[in-house]
Parts: structure tokens; C-alpha cells; sequence
């Protein structure tokens, strides 16, 4: 009755922390986006592993450092965490609104 058949919450951050976390060398972005979407604009350092090809075992990390998904809006990076938590995998945060929030923050990005 109470929050049965709700799917978890995940964690977002919004583009500014997740700028200065990229400044500070705390966060690796894993953008799950199409190559050619990648290709097109993606987020300095950003590695791409696309929601297509998703697998929560083979997600690139780096010690020391937050995962963060990110995709074109928030629905992919959504949906690639929905198989981290099946797969009891650690990743549970993701760019709210995605590259699209981050472009309207007028952050950079690399093409």
C-alpha cells in the first residue's frame, strides 16, 4: 500500500556538483549515450558506455572516485541504474536532467 511498486529512488546531483566534483578528481562520468550521441558533445574525461551495451559487472570505475551515469536527459542513465541495483552493483547516482542540464548551465563540452 505504502510505497509498494515504487521503484527506488536514485540519487542525482545536479551539474554544478558534479563539475566541482570532476574539478576536485572525485567523480568518474560514465556517459550511456550512443557513440554517435558521445561523439556529438560529451563531458570532459567522460567515458562512454552505452545503455545498448549496458553491463553493471563491466562498468568502468576508478578508485577513489564516484560513478555517476549521465545520458542526453536522465531516462537512460535512469534505466542503466535500475540494472546496477538487479545487479547489486554500487553505481547509484546519475546527472539530473543529463547532458541537456548540463549544456543549459552553460558548462563545456568536448567534441
Amino acid at each position: 500500500m505504502f510505497g509498494f511498486g515504487k521503484s527506488k529512488q536514485h540519487k542525482e546531483i545536479g551539474p554544478e556538483e558534479l563539475r566541482a566534483m570532476i574539478a576536485d578528481g572525485v567523480a568518474l562520468v560514465v556517459d550511456v549515450r550512443e557513440p554517435d550521441e558521445y561523439a556529438s558533445g560529451h563531458i570532459e574525461g567522460a567515458v562512454n558506455f552505452p545503455l545498448s551495451r549496458f553491463d553493471p559487472a563491466k562498468v568502468p570505475q576508478e578508485q577513489g572516485k564516484a560513478t555517476i551515469l549521465q545520458c542526453a536527459g536522465g531516462k537512460r542513465s535512469g534505466m542503466a541504474l535500475d540494472r546496477c541495483a538487479q545487479a547489486q552493483a554500487a553505481i547509484d547516482t546519475h546527472l539530473a536532467g543529463g547532458i541537456g542540464a548540463w549544456k543549459m548551465a552553460g558548462l563545456p563540452l568536448v567534441r
